[in-house]
């Protein structure tokens, strides 16, 4: 599952996108315009944004351009009817990453969606949220300058918490990410995890990351 914003101003067309990304699981937001996407770009962490060219305020490249230069580092995909070559040049160079030309095939977007998605994890060295930074290179973890020593599987189970900050996660999601298969509801070995990872990356620190979401799962807040 992904978070993703859908910036669109045509609303039959944000409606299909939206109604097919829940159906294959994602969270999924719209915003009609310009100012109402970077509104939301500041209260959430997404994933993955879906940005039309024309746009009633500012065009979707100016967008681009300008949620590159906040920091926004994932996936964006431009969708548009302008279809010439130049108009995907100067799409990507406005810092988008991959160019649909509408109408599209929503299979096709789905595909390009996971081939961006990919592209992305394999790209990400380097996971941070507030003070906790982790390094997959190196692959070490600090947490306000101080270094926390963590397991390997530790490490997995922060890795996962990190690509997905502020989203709950739940038991089966973990365990077939973490342990490679599906969670048995007779163990308790992702809570005892959970618990060892919890220890070490809030204890002594005021705020507390790493919270439990009752009958769910758990959720590495955002700092």
């Amino acid at each position: 599952m992904s978070r993703i914003l859908i910036v669109e101003d045509e609303v039959k067309m944000a409606a299909f996108i939206e109604q097919g990304l829940r159906e294959h699981g994602h969270e999924v937001d719209s915003a009609p315009n310009a100012l109402d996407a970077l509104e939301k770009i500041g209260q959430k962490n997404y994933e993955m944004l879906l940005v039309d060219l024309m746009l009633p305020d500012i065009d979707g490249k100016a967008l681009t351009k300008k949620i590159r230069s906040q920091g926004f580092n994932g996936p964006i995909m431009m969708l548009t009817a302008l279809g010439t070559t130049q108009d995907k040049i100067s799409g990507l160079d406005a810092g988008a990453d991959d160019y649909l030309t509408k109408p599209f095939d929503f299979n096709e977007l789905l595909a390009r969606m996971r081939a961006l998605t990919r592209r992305s994890l394999d790209a990400q060295t380097h996971l941070k949220n507030g003070e906790l930074e982790m390094d997959l290179i190196k692959r070490t973890v600090f947490r306000s300058g101080k270094l926390i020593d963590l397991t390997t599987r530790e490490f997995a189970l922060l890795e996962l918490f990190l690509r997905h900050i502020d989203q709950s996660l739940d038991r089966n999601k973990i365990a077939r990410e973490v342990w490679g298969h599906e969670f048995d509801p007779e163990s308790n070995v992702i809570d005892v995890y959970v618990n060892h990872l919890r220890k070490k990356i809030d204890q002594g620190f005021t705020t507390k990351l790493i919270k439990t979401v009752v009958g769910h799962g758990y959720i590495l807040a955002k700092s």
